[in-house]
């Protein structure tokens, strides 16, 4: 059993930072592949970042420049810096861990809401 444990978010206003960061836990057998996912109302979730277990980034056109994902291998944890938050960014970001094999096995924390008003 995997647990992600997220805290962080909030609500900030246009042009502010929030820090969300998600640890991990439980039967995890070196480093994963980890990543933030966002799911605005009346919208499908979308990939924001992810991280691979090499540290390799990649990030959705929407945030490049403005987000950063990081990951603190010794804690197992996962860290996304926002900076310049918009309006649109508005949403429950969920933390996600990929367990490699067939199929690929998905595990979320529990979603952390953030609200940037204009």
């Amino acid at each position: 059993q995997v647990q992600l444990v997220e805290s962080g978010g909030g609500l900030v206003q246009a042009g502010g930072s929030l820090r969300l960061s998600c640890a991990a836990s439980g039967r995890i057998s070196g480093l994963k592949d980890m990543g933030w996912y966002r799911q605005a109302p009346g919208k499908q979730r979308e990939l924001v970042a992810s991280i691979s277990s090499g540290g390799s980034t990649n990030y959705a056109d929407s945030v490049k420049g403005r987000f950063t994902i990081s990951r603190d291998n010794a804690k197992n944890t996962v860290y996304l810096q926002m900076n310049s938050l918009k309006p649109e960014d508005t949403a429950v970001y969920y933390c996600n861990l990929k367990i490699p094999g067939w199929p690929v096995r998905d595990y979320w924390g529990q979603g952390n809401q953030v609200t940037v008003s204009s």
